[in-house]
């Protein structure tokens, strides 16, 4: 049925709108009191958990950052089925992010362009609303997600990271530096790693006993995902999220004319699986196995993530198929996970 609900009904809605329905939607399902109906509808029947950072994760399977930017809707993307939750991106600073329109689909594809900016209410705003999440029986695990405020210089990134942690780091289950957006002028110049290193270095020693993570695009090279790895290892970080979006346009089936008229931003969705599943391989041959490695990028059917767990991944992300799968998606992958890992 939803399939049909999409094209006839959700095509014809900018799809900035449709989210802002959908999530508002999800939001509510703790208030309208149907939630634990739902997840007991929507989680896993078989064992499914994976023991990592230090905590327990029902399912392997994730909601990447970008889709609940500012932690407003955990609780009933938990109960969607989702084993963990990534908020953010979160900024130090509150940012309204770049003018709209910003998202577009890309249908035949399946994927989607966005240049959403990190539009959210900053770290501070966040702190009540995610002190009230980590205080709510049968959560999800919570990853918050930073990235650089806009206004604020390159050369000053590592104060504005710091700014944000302090204020997240203590809330979170693990915590996030995104250096790897497209749509934050300067910001991927952040995976050199000349300024990468004392950028990671510092939000680690602030972070605590936090985990950290840091999220890299899919753009870099073989060689610099290596290098990149080999970093996080001797730095001590937690682990590392692959990928981001893309900048790359290669191999699209949309027509020409539309790609060019949604213009600059990241692509998500189908198109990045071959190369997103490229650098997890790169990844897990470079680090410990006992680093918790977070693929993401073109996942949608159970399949895709029992691949991406058979090729080393820790736990496993999707964000793009939630619009073309709908909300029962990650109970589809729960349950054919079930099936694949548990015959």
């Amino acid at each position: 049925m939803y399939p049909l609900f999409f094209r006839l009904v959700l095509t014809r809605i900018d799809p900035e709108r449709a989210h802002h329905l959908a999530f508002d939607v999800i939001r509510a399902l703790p208030a309208l009191g149907v939630g634990r109906f739902v997840r007991r509808f929507t989680r896993p029947r078989t064992d499914l958990s994976v023991s990592a950072l230090g905590l327990t994760f029902d399912s392997p399977f994730g909601l990447a950052a970008g889709f609940d930017k500012d932690g407003k809707a955990v609780i009933g993307l938990g109960q969607l089925g989702f084993g963990h939750v990534e908020v953010g991106t979160l900024t130090a600073i509150a940012q309204p992010g770049n003018p709209k329109p910003r998202l577009f689909r890309l249908i035949p594809d399946r994927a989607v362009i966005n240049r959403m900016g990190f539009n959210n209410g900053g770290a501070a705003a966040a702190v009540a609303r995610l002190t009230r999440v980590r205080a709510t029986a049968g959560r999800p695990v919570l990853g918050i997600n930073i990235g650089k405020s806009r206004v604020t210089a390159v050369e000053d990134a590592t104060a504005d990271y710091l700014a944000s942690t302090a204020a997240l780091a203590p809330l979170a289950d693990y915590l996030v530096v995104n250096v790897s957006s497209p749509n934050t002028p300067g910001l991927r110049g952040l995976q050199e790693l000349d300024q990468l290193a004392p950028l990671l270095r510092a939000v680690r020693s602030a972070a605590g006993a936090t985990p950290l993570l840091v999220k890299i695009a899919p753009d870099l090279s073989d060689e610099e995902v290596t290098r990149i790895s080999g970093l996080v290892v001797e730095l001590g970080l937690d682990g590392i999220i692959a990928t981001n979006t893309t900048i790359s346009r290669a191999g699209l089936k949309t027509d020409a004319a539309t790609v060019a008229a949604a213009g600059a931003g990241g692509l998500s969705g189908a198109p990045l699986a071959g190369r997103s599943l490229k650098v997890l391989r790169l990844i897990r041959a470079t680090v410990p196995a006992g680093l918790c490695v977070i693929s993401v990028g073109g996942v949608e059917t159970p399949e895709q993530v029992a691949e991406r767990l058979e090729a080393g991944a820790t736990l496993v992300q999707g964000y793009t198929a939630f619009l073309y799968r709908g909300p029962l998606w990650a109970r589809q992958i729960n349950r054919g996970l079930d099936r694949l890992l548990h015959p």
